[in-house]
């Protein structure tokens, strides 16, 4: 039983199918930072303005310097496999058939937990729309069972809706899913910038005093949590996932060998800049502890501190917009992981199968879609948004290591890029991620191991057993005995009848 039995680049490249090939760089990008800028800026700069106090910049400087490097090492694997499946298909090549089921297992955990946790604040944002223009949805449908505390909530119906509508779109098409999202980011992206030039002139340097009260890690007297620049990066780096999903489309990408790379890396150095300004204008404005008032809409409240009360309802539709196109992205790349390991065998073929109309994995798509939409209608999922970061960063891990590997074993293979300062810089990466990865609770590891646990059981009890590669060396396996049995009877012909005899 081999279960690191590995596949080649070239049969990967082979395998490639009828998906349109329409994505060029700008798209990439647009889808990059479409994943990239929305949860970050408009929910959890709240909560990391009050972990880590004015220095929440630095923290989303960290998380992107750690985004940074892996996004490196991922551009040079999208170059050398330019294939659907992102991380599952770079470890296949790498590392085997099991890792890369692993790691594909760890995405679909994260695609989904943050397609149905982002789905969450945009019905709160949603619900605030509504509610300047008089309309009020009844409570219970505003939010999952138990999301806010002293109300009695049932279903997060406004979360469910919009989930499914954007299933809807990734379903009919690649061309319509490209241009919604380029559309939407280009409206968020202004709005970013209107809030920027509205409200920097209230900034008071003032607040960033002290700039880092936490300093870089430390637990306060009765938390159990830890505060400071690294846990609050790890808190942030909840808002950079999403860019790896870029590398998922290398399918229906043009020149994917020069366009993923760029794609990748354009999406997180815009994002980075942009996260830096808004959390630096954000904590002038308002006081760090302040915060506390208004942590689920953060951006809402230093509004309110300005007086612009106006920009109120354009920062709230951009929200809405930031957050769609996050969702988008994220059911986008989950659908797009199931279908390369459906393809490979470890899944059922039910999600690998290519609408001819539409030219997509229609069926997976809405499978996926539905399920994402059930749970972040019916379950609280906030308590498990940090079990996106742990599978995000061992993804970022592997396909790190999977660089050093590669360089070694591989050292001739073809690469559209290369990621410069091998091996330093993916060996930072997997460093910045073991960093990011100690700043999460204990909680957050316990469900991971759990997540892990029920993957290998659905490998063991299906992906092994289906697995093409798998059943393409047995066949290999099955011809070679063949071939040997026939040689041997071919020479027993040949030989004394004395010695067959004794053969005999």
């Amino acid at each position: 039983m081999n279960l690191l039995r590995k596949k080649s680049v070239e049969s990967m490249v082979a395998q490639a199918t009828p998906l349109k090939r329409t994505l060029k760089t700008f798209d990439l990008t647009m889808l990059g930072i479409g994943a990239i800028i929305g949860t970050g800026i408009f929910v959890l700069t709240g909560k990391g303005a009050l972990t880590a106090g004015p220095a929440l910049c630095v923290s989303f400087l960290l998380a992107a310097v750690c985004c940074g490097f892996a996004g490196l090492c991922y551009a040079e694997f999208a170059s050398m496999v330019p294939v659907s499946g992102s991380a599952y298909s770079y470890a296949y090549v790498a590392f085997g058939e099991i890792i890369a089921f692993m790691i594909g297992w760890d995405l679909i955990l994260e695609y989904a937990l943050q397609a149905a946790t982002v789905s969450a604040g945009w019905s709160g944002y949603f619900n605030k729309l509504l509610e300047g223009f008089g309309i009020h949805l009844p409570v219970e449908l505003t939010a999952a069972y138990g999301t806010t505390p002293g109300v009695t909530t049932y279903f997060n119906l406004p979360g469910f809706i919009v989930v499914l509508l954007i299933t809807w779109v990734l379903s009919i098409g690649i061309n319509q899913t490209k241009r919604t999202n380029d559309i939407m980011v280009m409206i968020k992206l202004a709005i970013i910038v209107l809030f920027i030039v509205c409200t920097v002139w209230y900034v008071n340097p003032a607040n960033w005093k002290p700039f880092s009260p936490y300093g870089w890690y430390t637990f306060q007297p009765g938390s159990t949590k830890p505060m400071g620049i690294i846990p609050a990066a790890s808190i942030v780096f909840f808002s950079f996932i999403g860019f790896d999903a870029v590398s998922s489309s290398a399918e229906e990408t043009v020149e994917p060998n020069k366009t993923l790379p760029r794609g990748i890396l354009y999406s997180l150095i815009i994002s980075t800049v942009l996260y830096v300004i808004m959390t630096l204008i954000m904590t002038g404005i308002v006081k760090y502890p302040e915060f506390a008032k208004f942590v689920d809409a953060p951006v809402a409240g230093v509004i309110l501190a300005t007086g612009l009360n106006w920009l109120a309802f354009v920062v709230n539709l951009g929200a809405l917009i930031g957050m769609t196109t996050v969702m988008l992205v994220q059911l986008y790349g989950q659908s797009r992981i199931c279908y390369a390991m459906s393809r490979d065998g470890l899944f059922p073929k039910f999600f690998g199968e290519v609408n001819k109309k539409y030219h997509t994995p229609f069926k997976g798509t809405w499978f996926f879609g539905i399920l994402t939409a059930i749970a972040g209608g019916f379950i609280n999922i906030n308590i498990l948004f940090e079990l996106v970061n742990i599978g995000t960063l061992s993804a970022f891990i592997i396909v790190s290591a999977g660089v050093l590997w590669m360089r070694k074993t591989q050292p001739d293979a073809h690469r559209g890029f290369r990621a410069p300062g091998v091996p330093v810089t993916p060996i930072l990466a997997i460093v910045f991620c073991c960093v990011l990865i100690a700043g999460l609770n204990w909680e957050t590891w316990v469900r991971f191991v759990v997540w892990f646990a029920l993957g290998l059981i659905v490998y063991f009890a299906y992906g092994r057993k289906h697995s093409k590669l798998g059943a393409a060396e047995g066949g290999a396996s099955a011809a070679q005995s063949g071939i040997a049995g026939g040689d041997q009877a071919s020479d027993n012909a040949d030989a004394p009848d004395s010695l067959v005899s004794f053969e005999s």
